[in-house]
């Protein structure tokens, strides 16, 4: 094309000289005018079209080396491709760059200065790993046979590390599985690495767990992300099967709102006999999201310990898988190994710890978003410990925090509540409810809903930001959303009330406040005295109520005009908390906490509806106790702290006094003294 343009540019001047000739002066004056921009347009030209050439030519090229990494997303990278291969991160300049143990009272310091500036520190570090053993071969992975037991072509186990399974009769390659040992902290193949088995490896996954005498599975992927299978089922959901040589019987199953534990008795049926069964628990995690990372490491952190306790000593590695065996189980293997060395050091060393696992399997941790979780989890681990306790120890726990040296003094357990309160509020994660619409909305302009958990209703026709209410998802024991934290309802808001419980279903409403205290209004009256009344699309009827103790039951109908249909409510109103200050005693909140459990159980566990005045103070200490007494029930233990720190970064200011805090703790002694087996609620 360029060649034709100059052509062109040549016969048009070509043109105007023959005609200077036959026309004169006047001609020659015209020309001399029309030659110059004839060439200027022509040369304009030329630069366009090669810039056009170039920069289709360079977009082609991005085309081809484009991958999932560069689709970013709220919450982190995509960990895999669509098209089922691993996405290999770029190295950068500053591959060669070294990163050396930080001591772990500069953890913090050091922590805060990476995640400056989005995190550029933690990126510049994470591209400066190794990506893997230099001189590692995949051999044994590139044979015929074996490349379709990979789930992805490009995420294969070195030969030097893998792991070797008993060769089958008549089958060569019947030794191959896509699985890494993997060392710990000083342990050698503490772990295996392996890939998210496909539904032609199951038999061969179980056999592995068989073979190697594992007894703990850690799961960190779940079976579809994004409409996609990510692992094949491998279990039974219920009663036994068999996996070629391995009989697997499904013994229990307990879900928790961040993971499920299953346990499984396998029996190895060899020619010679059926072998004594084993104890196999997987430890299954759900609450690490398509892509990215968890929200908190606070889960992660409970998991791995849940983790280290079910592991015997004397088992062989524990197995652990995601989707590809290199990101999310990376992390789960490093925070586990520095948490380690962070107790036998007093220092960190994420780079040199990655660097060398990745010796054993190429691509562990995968994103820089997973590298900058594993110093979340760290210094979550560091600042706060462990913090959980056994019910047993309750008591010794509480009168160290109390301090018994002088009256009333509370040192330390005002020490550990401050650790609460420094926790900083995401004020720009509260865009929807300070926007100008919807600040009328709110009755306490400190205490909004946090945008990624707000309770969303839909919006009505022409009417903008009708989705919108001062309400928060809040995570249960076993559940996630099983309680709606909100504010009472003011005179404005109440058909959104009612719309919000209609649209989410709930059965059970639990009021902390009184319509009026202190001479002050705190919620506006939203259901009727007798009879009915309307809101909106929503009328309410009365059709009973009895009083308890310390709280009283409306049975409530809830009926929505334009399709006719209907629902009860059951309202729990608990007597006695005042606004400042706490219950006079334990046992009223003991007895509403099991009758609204009660409920539950009969309506279908859909969400709670928990609301005091602001819906932070009261309505947060209950949701603690609710999930602290599910937990000493299920486990003997609890955990106050992290209870409490869970729920503020859910919701702010929930549970906003250290008299609400001490509360807690004085409900679960007073549980404990009263129900000393820890049966479950009658």
């Amino acid at each position: 094309m360029v060649p034709v343009l100059f052509l062109v540019a040549i016969t048009l001047s070509t043109n105007d000289t023959s005609n200077e000739d036959q026309t004169g002066e006047d001609t020659k004056s015209q020309s001399s005018h029309i030659l110059p921009t004839v060439l200027v347009f022509s040369v304009l030209l030329v630069i366009s079209i090669l810039l056009a050439w170039y920069f289709l030519r360079i977009r082609n090229q991005r085309k081809e080396v484009v991958t999932a990494v560069d689709k970013k997303i709220p919450n982190g990278i995509l960990e895999e491709q669509e098209q089922q291969t691993v996405v290999l991160l770029p190295r950068s300049p500053s591959a060669s760059k070294t990163y050396f143990p930080i001591p772990v009272d500069c953890l913090e310091e050091e922590t805060r200065i990476r995640s400056a500036d989005d995190g550029k520190l933690f990126r510049e570090e994470f591209n400066s790993l190794p990506s893997g053993y230099t001189q590692g071969t995949c051999q044994e992975a590139n044979k015929e046979d074996n490349r379709e037991k990979n789930r992805y072509p490009n995420i294969l186990p070195y030969d030097h590390s893998r792991v070797v399974l008993t060769q089958l009769e008549g089958n060569l390659c019947s030794d191959y599985i896509n699985a890494s040992y993997i060392h710990g902290y000083t342990d050698n193949n503490k772990f295996i690495a392996a890939q998210g088995p496909k539904q032609d490896t199951v038999a061969d996954f179980w056999r592995m767990i068989w073979e190697q005498k594992t007894a703990t599975v850690v799961m960190l992927t779940n079976l579809k992300e994004r409409k996609e299978d990510k692992c094949y089922q491998y279990w039974p959901d219920q009663g036994c099967w068999t996996y070629g040589n391995v009989r697997v019987a499904v013994e229990d199953c307990t879900v928790l709102v961040d993971y499920t534990i299953r346990k499984f008795c396998i029996q190895y049926q060899a020619s010679d006999g059926t072998k004594p069964s084993r104890l196999v628990t997987q430890l299954h995690f759900t609450s690490w999201p398509d892509f990215g990372v968890p929200f908190s490491p606070i889960g992660m952190l409970k998991f791995l310990k849940k983790v280290k306790t079910v592991n015997s000593s004397f088992a062989g590695p524990i197995v652990v898988h995601c989707s590809a065996g290199v990101g999310r189980t990376g992390t789960f293997i490093v925070i586990d190994g520095v948490i380690d060395m962070m107790h036998r050091e007093q220092k960190i060393d994420v780079f040199g710890f990655v660097s060398k696992i990745r010796d054993q399997r190429s691509q562990l941790v995968q994103t820089d978003i997973q590298y900058s979780f594993i110093y979340q989890a760290l210094l979550e681990y560091y600042l706060y410990g462990d913090t959980e306790l056994d019910v047993s120890s309750l008591e010794g726990h509480l009168h160290k925090l109390h301090n018994t040296h002088a009256p009333f003094d509370r040192v330390g357990l005002e020490e550990e509540f401050k650790k609460l309160t420094n926790m900083r509020i995401m004020k720009e994660n509260m865009r929807m409810g300070n926007l100008p619409a919807n600040m009328k909305k709110n009755r306490v302009l400190q205490i909004i809903p946090y945008d990624f958990n707000r309770v969303i209703m839909s919006m009505r026709r022409g009417q903008e930001f009708t989705d919108y209410i001062n309400a928060s998802f809040i995570d249960g024991y076993r559940q996630k959303d099983y309680f709606i934290a909100t504010q009472g309802p003011l005179s404005h808001t109440v058909e959104d009330y009612w719309r919000m419980a209609w649209e989410w279903k709930c059965h059970s409403v639990v009021m902390l406040t009184e319509l009026q205290e202190r001479e002050q209004d705190k919620c506006f009256q939203y259901w009727p005295t007798e009879d009915s009344v309307t809101y909106g699309d929503y009328t309410v009827e009365m059709k009973g109520s009895t009083v308890c103790d310390s709280f009283s039951v409306r049975d409530l109908v809830l009926t929505y005009g334009p399709d006719k249909l209907t629902r009860l409510v059951r309202h729990f109103h608990f007597h006695g908390w005042p606004e400042i200050g706490i219950p006079a005693e334990g046992k009223g909140m003991i007895d509403i906490i099991a009758s609204v459990q009660r409920q539950q159980q009969q309506s279908g566990n859909h969400p709670i509806i928990v609301h005091c005045s602001a819906g932070a103070g009261r309505t947060g200490t209950f949701i603690a106790l609710s999930n602290i007494l599910e937990r000493v029930k299920a486990e003997g233990l609890l955990d106050v702290f992290q209870t409490v720190k869970s729920l503020r970064m859910q919701r702010p200011h929930m549970v906003q006094t250290v008299e609400q805090y001490d509360f807690c703790y004085r409900v679960v002694q007073d549980f404990v003294d009263i129900f000393s087996d820890y049966a479950n609620f009658k």
